[in-house]
Order: C-alpha cells, then structure tokens, then sequence
C-alpha cells in the first residue's frame, strides 16, 4: 500500500510541474489598464501635435485660401508712415506697402473690412487696437514687448532698422550717428509711440527729445531748423528723401536698433477671441504670400 501511494503521488507532482510551466497553451494575457490608458494617451498627443501645426481653416495641401471667408474686421493704420501707409496726391486714397499686403491678405483669405480702413496718428492707433475699438492694425507697426502685453502680434513681415537723420545746412556737423545725440547735447525729433520715440525714451536724455504726433511735423522741424535731428525707421526716411527733390534732409551713421523694429500685423485680444485661431492664419498666409512671391513684388514696388 505504501508501494502505491508513493507511486501516485510522484504522478501527480510530474503533472503538476508540466502544467504550469506549459506555456504554449497559455491564453495571450489582455492588456491592463494602465497600458491601455498609455496607447490611448500616445495617440491622443500625436493627434494634438499633428493639430497644433495646422491653422483654423488650411486646407490639406497647406494653404489657409478662404480661411476667413464671412469674418468681417474693422482695421486702421496710420496714412502718414511713407511708403508704407500714405494719401496719394488726392488727398483722400490711401496707398503705399501695407495698403498692398492688405489687399493680397483679403484675396488670400476672403475677409472683409468694415465701412473702410481707419488712419489715425501711432499713439490712437495703439490705443484702438489695445482697447478692441480696432480688430487689426497694420501700419509698419513695430512688435514691441510692451505693445505685447496689451495685443497681439502676426510673425513679422518686414524688419526694419532705425537711423540717424540731420539737416545738411542746419545740424551742427559733429552729429555722425546716434551716439552723439546720446551726450543730450541735441535736440532730437521723434513721433509719438513710435519704435523712434521708444528707443529715444531708452537711451537719448528726456530734456534733448521732442516728440511730434506726426512724422510729418518730425521732417517739417527738422528742415526747418528747429531741431538737430530726428530719429525714424529706415525704409520710411529713405522714401521721403528720394520723393522730396528739395529737401535739406539725409542720414547720418549705421542703422541701430536692427531686429527691435519688426513690423507685424497687430491683432487685438477682443479679435483673437472672437475668431479662433486668427493670429495663426495671418502668419501662414504671410508664409504663404512670401512663397508665391507677393511679398517680393511688393517690396520691390515700394522699397526698392
């Protein structure tokens, strides 16, 4: 009897060691939920990624045509910043470098202006866009971190440097450049919220800057003789000199500044919430019209 359990026993202790180690008849093991959740979680980031790089309204092939097709925008600019936003000779039509690529942006994306573009001098063309009283702003509008707090900017689409300008005849001939009118010993013309007037605030002595709420009266100063010089954007003097066959005026010095003037397209925070994703459609069709050339005929129209 002993014999035969002792016989049974070693049995059952072979059959109990081939079954658990007989792995190719285990049934796959189902996926736990914490694995589940991470395939689901990988997949969801991919699909967010793959979103965050495709604007509100492009289509397949890249392009954002008809992206703000029915959006109708109050918009303003200045009218007073040559070649950029100027009147004609009538007194009244508005045209120059940003009056273009305003154009080619309604094509492109099928927006509407309300009633009409709006000019304004710098300081309440700011102060419109910050309060939401204007959708956008273009106007050779330079993207400073302080105008960053109170709008929104497009990616920049012209980069613009700043330069020294005097008066042939009147400015006292030691003025080279910008950093002679650092001593405070000049008196220096700029216009008001302008990149010119906030570098000036930054660097120049308060008691040598005279601010102008035109670019206009900032020339017309200086030519006369009532100041020694004046600071503005490059593209913008260049034209003026080029234009005015009389004029007294000429730059002086390297351009400074180079990099903090980009010009963008201003987008108010009202705007932004209102029509999702706008800003972003801006800069792909800024990316889109510079592929196609749009962007290159129009410098070479008005800034060549």
């Amino acid at each position: 009897m002993k014999k035969l359990l002792s016989i049974l026993f070693a049995a059952v202790l072979v059959f109990s060691i081939t079954a658990c180690s007989g792995k190719e008849n285990a049934p796959a093991a189902a996926p736990d939920e914490e694995t589940q959740n991470e395939t689901s979680n990988e997949t969801d980031s991919d699909e967010t990624a793959s979103a965050e790089t495709t604007a509100p309204g492009e289509t397949e092939s890249g392009s954002v045509a008809g992206a703000l097709e029915g959006v109708e925008l109050t918009v303003g600019t200045a009218g007073l910043f040559a070649p950029f936003t100027y009147y004609d000779q009538d007194g009244t039509t508005l045209i120059g470098y940003d009056l273009d690529f305003l154009a080619a942006l309604q094509e492109l994306l099928g927006f509407t202006i309300k009633d009409s573009v709006q000019a304004m001098d710098y300081s309440a063309l700011t102060t419109s866009v910050a309060e939401g009283k204007l959708d956008i702003a273009m106007a050779a509008l330079c993207a400073t971190d302080e105008r960053k707090k109170v709008m929104n900017f497009s990616d920049t689409y012209y980069d613009s440097g700043q330069i020294t300008i005097i008066n042939k005849e009147s400015s006292p001939k030691e003025i080279t450049g910008i950093e002679e009118l650092k001593t405070g010993k000049y008196k220096v013309a700029v216009e008001k919220g302008t990149a010119s007037h906030l570098y000036a605030q930054a660097n120049l002595p308060a008691e040598c800057i005279e601010v102008h709420d035109t670019i206009t009266t900032v020339y017309e100063s200086l030519e006369q003789g009532k100041v020694d010089a004046a600071l503005q954007d490059t593209p913008g003097i260049a034209y003026y000199i080029k234009t005015k066959s009389d004029s007294k005026l000429e730059m002086v010095g390297d351009e400074f500044n180079q990099g903090q003037a980009p010009y963008a397209i201003a987008v108010s925070f009202k705007a932004a919430d209102a029509h999702e994703g706008i800003t972003e459609i801006f800069n792909k069709a800024i990316m889109e019209l510079t592929d196609n050339g749009t962007m290159a005929k129009i410098d070479e129209k008005w800034c060549k």
